[in-house]
């Protein structure tokens, strides 16, 4: 039975927590503090005091929640309903020009091009989701499409509110930014750390990473980590200001932390002069940052311009000049891709570059080690910006000592003996092994158990390597022998473990022809690719016997692919391992041909909005692309129907006022089960 609590008692515990929140804006968010911090402890201890008291008022949302008491096991995994994209770069102001140039002519307008400025924080992408202004997820950016539930230590941070703050939030806001440890936090936890006698961070970047992989959210709590929102994804019941820099000002409002730097440039010009104006503020900001990133302010521009693969072609980062430095070329190795490439590596004489130290470099191809001259024991000018992969930029002849040697390319595979070959109009020399070479083998395997591929779940990385190392795989098919009392054998590999990867094996049997097909690996041959086959040929057996010149007539083929898809099927081991994957049970259900103005939604498009809880937001668009229909992600008065799912918001209310036929997730099962 609950007890009888005075309402005078209800209002008075939520008046503190709102009055908490506001001074954890002021304080966080605006740095601007109206109390002492003595004052604000003494009534944060007495909310703590009153909810000691009375648990049965504890809410999540309360200022005093924010640390979780029980350490996790793992992180879930978590589906972005709108994908998290990632950004084009430009190095130098012609890269700049030119992205303007390409905006300009796709909009066909020769007016200037008004762009929001921020600073690229150097931190991990995040997503905040909030239902009814209370924080319920807090996901990692992961590959875009799926990250990690890291809502446990997102709730530590004081400058991401658990209740926003304000009024006029939609009812579903996604917010995205970059959270980051400050300079002075950095160097406070590495003092704190060496003191300690434990390992330090070698950077803040890597500090905030680490910190946000804890899966006991204390240790989270103990480290000085800030979050600034730079965007929205998925937002329904309500509406947002038309411009990009307006939206940041409205999440700014209602109780989030926005960079204080960011400014509006009217045209390229300006975003030229504020880029070197950042530059030369560098080294004096609280914080790291890597570039400039320059977006389109006009979100209805944005809208027109749209996206290509994973990048939107209305934003860019403009990266600060390279971090390079002068090391020592101890030796060169040679590595062997999943696709049979051959590329050397530099072994280095570890160097401090870009806040890492360096010990590896790519040195990409022959052609390139000829362009740059170089030899075993030269000094070298090693290059890291960002993320990018360090490489060798040039040598510092005027060190040469007379023992240096030639770099010697290897004859044959230098992990299974096959011939290389280098194909006409290619400077990459190949392995020949394909599916027999041990590198390719482990990289193959783990490309076909991947996500989009045949979704094996519990088949990592590390037990693919396990697995093959102990000789318990040889090809891909042989997942499919895998047997419980040799699995169980393994190190870190109980019963219950064993026996969901069998389960897991057993449910991956039953696939799709594109998902096969993406999952053999075939060179350039990526999800929509595989996808076009699939529906253009039916069979496995028609694109396996598919000539070039008919797989040219697949719309996303041209000549290198078919080449690649054409060359693939030639080889006796890929077609036995083909053949080997169907013996062990793998199938799909059966594709019927159908000409494209034949089928049933041709020149349809369609919208879907809200929560889906039968089938994901891809599995219905890509089904809904199949049948024919464009999915498009606005509504428009060319919209012909819109699905709307639970927490459906102002696409809902536009396509009722367009008169526009609308469905439930129900009738669109129906729509797709129909046809």
């Amino acid at each position: 039975m609950m007890p009888n609590i005075p309402e005078a008692l209800r209002g008075d515990i939520e008046a503190l927590r709102e009055k908490l929140r506001h001074h954890n804006y002021r304080y966080y968010v605006l740095d601007e503090p109206t109390v002492s911090d003595a004052e604000y402890d003494r009534e944060f201890l007495r909310l703590q005091s009153i909810e000691n008291e009375h648990p049965e008022l504890v809410t999540q949302d309360s200022p005093t929640q924010r640390v979780g008491a029980t350490p996790l096991g793992a992180f879930e995994q978590v589906a972005h309903e709108v994908p998290m994209l990632s950004l084009g770069n430009a190095f130098n102001e012609e890269d700049m020009r030119e992205f303007n140039k390409r905006l300009c002519d796709r909009l066909k307008s020769g007016a200037p091009i008004e762009y929001a400025c921020e600073p690229k924080l150097d931190g991990i992408a995040v997503s905040l989701l909030y239902q009814n202004g209370v924080l319920v997820r807090g996901a990692t950016r992961g590959d875009g499409s799926t990250g990690e539930d890291i809502t446990q230590n997102v709730r530590t941070i004081e400058s991401i509110p658990l209740r926003l703050i304000g009024e006029g939030y939609p009812h579903t806001l996604e917010v995205r930014g970059e959270i980051y440890m400050p300079k002075a936090g950095f160097r406070h936890l590495n003092q704190t750390a060496a003191a300690a006698g434990d390992k330090q961070f070698v950077n803040p970047r890597n500090a905030a990473a680490g910190s946000l992989r804890q899966l006991d959210a204390k240790i989270t709590a103990q480290r000085p980590l800030q979050m600034c929102a730079y965007s929205v994804g998925w937002v329904e019941g309500g509406s947002l200001p038309d411009r990009h820099t307006e939206v940041l000002h409205a999440l700014n409002s209602w109780g989030l932390l926005i960079n204080s730097e960011m400014a509006v440039a009217q045209n390229i010009d300006e975003c030229m002069s504020y880029f070197q104006r950042l530059d030369g503020l560098r080294e004096s900001l609280a914080y790291d940052i890597d570039g400039i990133v320059f977006k389109v302010n006009s979100r209805l521009l944005q809208e027109r311009l749209g996206q290509v693969s994973r990048a939107p072609r209305w934003a860019i980062a403009h990266k600060f000049p390279a971090q390079e430095e002068i090391t020592r070329l101890l030796d060169v190795e040679f590595q062997v891709g999943r696709t049979g490439a051959i590329t050397p590596v530099a072994r280095l004489e570890p160097v401090f570059v870009g806040g890492v130290t360096v010990s590896n470099a790519t040195l990409h191809n022959r052609d390139e080690i000829q362009r740059l001259g170089l030899k075993i024991k030269d000094y070298v000018v090693v290059h890291r910006a960002g993320d990018v992969i360090p490489k060798v930029v040039s040598v510092v002849t005027a060190k040469r000592s007379e023992d240096v040697q030639d770099i010697a390319f290897p004859e044959v595979c230098p992990v299974c003996e096959s011939p290389l070959e280098t194909l006409a109009g290619e400077v990459v020399i190949r392995c020949t092994g394909g599916l027999i070479c041990g590198a390719q083998r482990k990289e193959a395997i783990k490309h076909f158990a991947s996500r989009k591929a045949m979704d094996i779940d519990g088949l990592g990385d590390k037990l693919v390597e396990v697995l093959v190392d102990k000789g318990l795989i040889n090809a891909v098919a042989d997942l499919y022998s895998l047997e419980f009392s040799a699995l169980t054998k393994l190190e870190r590999m109980g019963e219950k473990s064993a026996e969901n990867l069998l389960a897991a094996l057993k449910e991956s049997r039953l696939t799709t022809l594109p998902r096969f097909l993406f999952a053999l690996g075939i060179r350039e041959v990526g999800e929509a690719t595989a996808r076009s086959l699939a529906h253009h040929f039916a069979s496995i057996e028609n694109i396996s016997a598919a000539s070039e010149e008919q797989l040219l007539s697949v719309a996303d083929v041209g000549p290198v692919v078919a080449h690649y898809i054409a060359d693939f099927f030639k080889q006796a081991h890929n077609l036995e391992a083909v053949e080997n994957l169907i013996a062990a049970g793998i199938h799909w259900p059966e594709i019927v041909l159908v000409p494209a103005e034949e089928l049933p939604l041709t020149g349809q498009t369609w919208v879907i909005t809200g929560n889906l809880e039968q089938i994901s937001r891809a599995d219905a668009k890509a089904q809904l692309q199949a049948l024919g229909a464009k999915v498009a992600g606005s509504v428009s008065a060319k919209t012909y129907g819109l699905i709307a799912g639970p927490a459906a918001g102002s696409k809902l209310t536009k396509a009722q006022d367009l008169g526009i036929t609308i469905i439930d997730e129900a009738e669109l099962l129906a729509l797709l089960a129909e046809h």
